[in-house]
């Protein structure tokens, strides 16, 4: 039996007595002190990992100030705060091991639209697409690109002065703040904008904290222009932290917005933000430009600038072959060919944008001319190979997708050693790029570390991850070496260390950088925060204050070494997440961790769910425990020897006995299981199948509840039920029974069909498949059969369902054949009863592949559970034990020249199970070919998860999180479609939520079709 973890560390009294004080002054949003909590936010996208003491969740301006003036007080001048927004950084910028300020849960609204002088004012917790959706209807947008739009906050990108793709058009995020609305520490709430200098010098003339730092900048700029111009590098990535090279304007203008751009948190806590918005383009095409070397395409960036396209971003081999096996491909592949069986080592994607679609035509054809007299220029050799042209935002968009996906992707790559930021994005002029990074690549190849390149040639900057293995201590040091000799590079070709993701831990490299300079950097910080409190030890520290350095903060690796090889391998579902924040996507239409965006708590996201099993795992190896024998005991004991220890540690929990065991139970009770992570983190974190193996131990030391045994056993239990529907339905149906199933946890239980299921299969002629009946057939007739996979809930729920697939299989002109009910075992897996599950998996298995073997094919219904075979069955059945069970779109696509064309044209809406969505992207484009086929359209409309997700949703603890994961995004879908029965949706769990919340019967794609070749035959 696992041990209690209750040796987690409390926060120091200065922390708890702060947020008292807090309390008592009124703060409205959440504090917390919580160990997991605090977990969750001690790692971010760097290779850091640094546990705060206590976290603050503000919900407004009021509360930053309350944050500021208390931590003014001379009580608290040892107090640490670090802001933090998406939490997405890649040099640590908001780890402290103080107090975490997360503007990211309650201040995220877009608070004012002004649509003719095209200008936006958010809160510092908006997400960038989050903006942009807003900004949309206008025909406006957010001009400075990043590749973690989905997930980085206003505040993220103001205090790292973001950029990425197209920043040699539209520049930096400073280049569009028109005003930050900033509080200082003394408790002030200051908005600053571009000053003219008769209003600098009324500024200048208060006597507080405003006046001070607005007096310190302006002398500044003043007294060390010359200074300024020498050391600061003309480059279209001019990151420095505080930007003295912009302090004026060239109207003479003061902009002390420059210096707060890119401070990265250490000067002011940020609330709202001003922003310039531009015109979306209308137009756009991109060319995709492959090669046989990827410094060729380095070298050809500096031709392709002369066409002045918007941007030019490369990918090299490694970043593409990545890609090829993320789902992410398929929308992307017919633009990336194989030259005579060879795949490209390297691509430029060159962009151009206009607001008509003759002006990038015109642009574009310049270009493809050129290319086109160039003819295939060097051949299968380093030089250019072919190209493709995307038009149209669909495509565009899909291949600018890919492209962002790049830094997850390379954090996919298999083994211990992973791609880690350190000195990924370094900055020298463009046509110095290939020179350098050729010595970059010798310094890697002399290593022998394994390594992915992409970036924005056009820019000179280029992002480098090299392997490292972080748990090997060898390794480690690795990170020193390596980043001393690229500042001797990047000083060499006169670019920065620095030349997007900010300094963070790397501002140990400031003074060498900026040489004399550096004390005007300190005397900026001393200005605004004279007792170091904002994020000290980065971009500068006042007066002898040391800097952080990239060896002298803890990493993630020396916590995962104290977790033995074979246990980080026996979970490596979770031990890989590189914090990249997939994630935390904004979306709601996006099928991405629907309880993240129910929540907004980081702890209820995968990325969370998995730093809080690391920390698990850690605590049991501490503590000599190995939790695989551990689950191995489990299954081989009775659950009935360990139930009065069990049922001594429960009622200890119940008294309040800590327990870090419970933090992570409470973490991922709230997950769907929905696998959306599975699909679309880069890096594959599976948090389902770490969630069943939690649970299972869990529960090997505190009882469970009856309501997972009951849940556990519906499977079994549904033969039994579906003889006696009518009592069933009643039980269910009556108040008494509804407060019974609401007694164990159950709620919005559904009724059985009522259907006899025997009855209406002999009606039709159609029979259960034995493998003796399907092997007297004759071979053509074996091939022709069509067996129907059942699972519990359709069969007993929607019984219709089933027999129209029956229907639709007879129609098409093949034989259909029911299989015989047995259970799946995904209730099973999913509530952690492994042992049991893999009983099940085998039994049923075997039955399957007996069927398989004469010939016929099998076919699920649901697509969750039939998805069920090719994951949860791959972790307990080896690959020839596994049964082949086609999705009906899968089926359809083998056949469909069977359907025929039907008369009237009607367009369909199609809202996919989350599952099928994520893990089987590459089967949906079949339900719009089987559609198409008919002369029927199909559209696939982008969607989250509807909130049931198998049982969720019939947990009453659950049930006002799941109806909330519905309003996010189904909601709208359903209302805007109607009762019309064009709206789709091929989930028995979906359709169960839209008839519970909203009333509406969804049909499945099955029962569209067959209403249109009913009409026919």
């Amino acid at each position: 039996m696992l041990p209690r973890l209750s040796h987690t560390s409390d926060p120091v009294p200065l922390y708890l007595e702060f947020l008292t004080e807090l309390r008592m002054h009124g703060f409205e949003g959440d504090l917390s002190p919580d160990y997991a909590a605090r977990t969750v936010l001690a790692t971010d996208n760097s290779v850091y990992q640094v546990t705060p003491q206590v976290a603050a969740f503000p919900r407004s301006t009021e509360d930053l100030v309350r944050i500021a003036r208390i931590a003014a007080e001379p009580r608290f001048a040892d107090l640490r705060i670090a802001p933090r927004g998406g939490g997405t950084g890649t040099n640590g910028q908001s780890l402290t091991d103080g107090l975490v300020v997360d503007v990211s849960r309650h201040m995220n609204a877009v608070l004012e639209i002004n649509v003719a002088e095209r200008w936006v004012r958010v809160q510092a917790g908006v997400v960038k697409d989050q903006l942009n959706a807003a900004l949309e209807p206008y025909g406006l947008f957010f001009a400075p690109e990043l590749s973690t739009s989905n997930r980085a906050t206003i505040g993220g990108m103001v205090s790292t002065d973001a950029c990425g793709q197209g920043s040699c058009l539209y520049g930096k995020t400073r280049d569009h703040v028109l005003e930050l609305t900033t509080v200082l520490l003394d408790g002030t709430v200051w908005t600053s904008r571009a000053l003219e200098p008769a209003d600098l010098a009324l500024v200048q003339r208060r006597p507080d904290r405003v006046g001070a730092v607005h007096r310190a900048v302006d002398s500044i700029q003043r007294e060390q222009a010359g200074l300024i111009a020498r050391h600061f590098p003309p480059l279209n990535r001019c990151l420095t932290g505080y930007d003295l090279a912009h302090i004026r304007d060239e109207r003479g203008r003061f902009h002390l917005n420059s210096v707060l751009c890119g401070s990265e948190g250490t000067l002011a806590l940020l609330a709202e933000a001003k922003l310039n918005v531009l015109p979306i383009p209308r137009h756009a095409a991109l060319v995709n430009l492959r090669y046989g070397s990827f410094d060729a395409a380095l070298r050809d960036a500096q031709t392709l600038i002369g066409f002045k396209p918007a941007s030019i971003e490369t990918v090299d081999s490694k970043v593409l072959g990545l890609a090829q096996d993320d789902i992410i491909w398929d929308s992307v592949r017919v633009f990336f060919p194989d030259d005579d069986g060879q795949r490209a080592s390297g691509v430029n994607l060159i962009e151009f944008v206009g607001d008509t679609a003759d002006e990038v035509e015109a642009a574009l054809g310049r270009m493809i001319a050129t290319l086109a007299d160039d003819g295939q220029s060097g051949g299968q050799s380093g030089g250019r190979r072919g190209f493709t042209v995307a038009r149209g935002e669909r495509d565009v968009t899909a291949i600018w997708a890919m492209r962002k996906k790049a830094v997850g992707l390379l954090g996919k790559m298999q083994g211990d050693k992973r791609p880690v930021p350190f000195v990924e994005d370094t900055a020298v002029p463009p046509e110095s790029l290939a020179d350098y990074i050729a010595e970059f690549r010798a310094a890697l190849d002399a290593r022998h570390l394994d390594y992915g390149m992409f970036g924005h040639v056009d820019a000179g900057v280029l992002h480098v991850r090299p392997a490292i293995d972080l748990k090997d201590p060898t390794q480690q040091a690795l990170i020193r070496e390596v980043t001393e000799e690229v500042v001797q590079l990047t000083r060499k070709y006169n670019g920065l260390l620095w030349g997007e993701h900010g300094k963070g831990v790397r501002s140990e490299f400031s003074p060498r950088f900026f040489g004399p300079l550096y004390p005007a950097l300190q005397e900026i910080k001393a200005a605004f925060d004279p007792r170091n409190q904002l994020n000290p030890g980065k971009i500068a520290t006042p007066g002898s204050g040391d800097l952080l350095t990239i060896d002298g903060v803890p990493l993630r690796g020396a916590y995962d070494r104290e977790i033995p090889p074979d246990v980080r391998a026996a979970y490596d579902e979770s031990m890989h997440c590189n914090g990249n924040g997939a994630c935390f996507n904004w979306d709601p239409d996006d099928a991405m961790c629907p309880s993240y965006k129910a929540t907004r708590d980081r702890r209820h996201s995968p990325k969370g769910r998995a730093s809080l099993m690391r920390e698990w795992l850690r605590q049991l190896a501490v503590l000599g425990v190995d939790p695989s024998a551990e689950a191995r005991r489990l299954r081989r004991e009775p659950s009935w020897r360990s139930f009065p220890e069990r049922l001594r540690n429960t009622l200890a929990r119940r008294r309040g006995a800590p327990d870090f065991s419970h933090a992570v139970k409470d973490a991922m009770d709230g997950c769907l299981a929905c696998k959306s992570c599975v699909g679309q983190c880069p890096i594959k974190v599976d948090i389902p199948t770490t969630r069943a193996k939690f649970l299972e131990l869990y529960h090997g030391r505190y009882l469970r509840p009856l309501r997972d045994h009951v849940v556990g056993s519906i499977e079994h239990l549904t033969p039994l039920l579906m003889r006696m529907p009518q009592l069933y339905n009643a039980v269910v149906g009556s108040a008494m029974g509804r407060a019974g199933l609401r007694a164990i946890g159950l709620a919005a239980t559904p009724k059985l069909s009522g259907l006899d299921l025997r009855r209406e299969l002999a009606s039709r002629g159609v029979q259960v498949a034995t493998p003796a009946a399907l092997r007297a057939l004759d071979e053509p007739d074996r091939a022709r059969s069509v067996v129907v996979v059942q699972d519990a809930f359709t069969s007993a729920y929607e019984t219709r369902l089933v027999l129209d697939l029956l229907d639709l299989v007879a129609a098409l002109g093949f034989r259909p054949w029911l299989a015989p009910f047995r259970p799946n075992g995904k209730p099973l897996h999913v509530h952690g009863f492994l042992g049991r599950f893999e009983r099940v998996a085998r039994a049923n298995a075997a039955m399957l592949r007996t069927l398989s073997g004469t010939g016929a094919t099998l076919v699920g219904l649901d697509p969750s559970m039939t998805l069920t075979y090719r994951a949860e069955y791959a972790g307990v059945l080896d690959p020839s034990e596994r049964p082949s069970v086609l999705l009906v779109q899968e089926w359809l696509a083998r056949h469909v020249d069977a359907l025929p064309r039907v008369a009237e044209p009607i367009e369909y809406q199609l809202l996919p199970h989350c599952t099928e969505r994520t893990t089987a992207a590459a089967s949906l484009p079949a339900w719009k070919a089987a559609f198409s086929q008919c002369g029927l359209d199909l559209r696939i409309l982008p969607s989250g998860c509807c909130g049931m997700a198998g049982t969720y949703g019939h947990e009453a603890e659950h049930r006002s999180t799941s109806e909330r994961i519905y309003d996010q995004s189904w909601a709208k879908h359903v209302a805007d479609a109607g009762p019309t029965g064009q709206l789709l949706a091929t989930g028995y769990s979906c359709r169960s939520q839209a008839m519970l919340i909203s009333g509406v019967s969804l049909p499945h794609p099955v029962q569209a079709l067959l209403r249109h070749l009913g009409s026919e035959r």
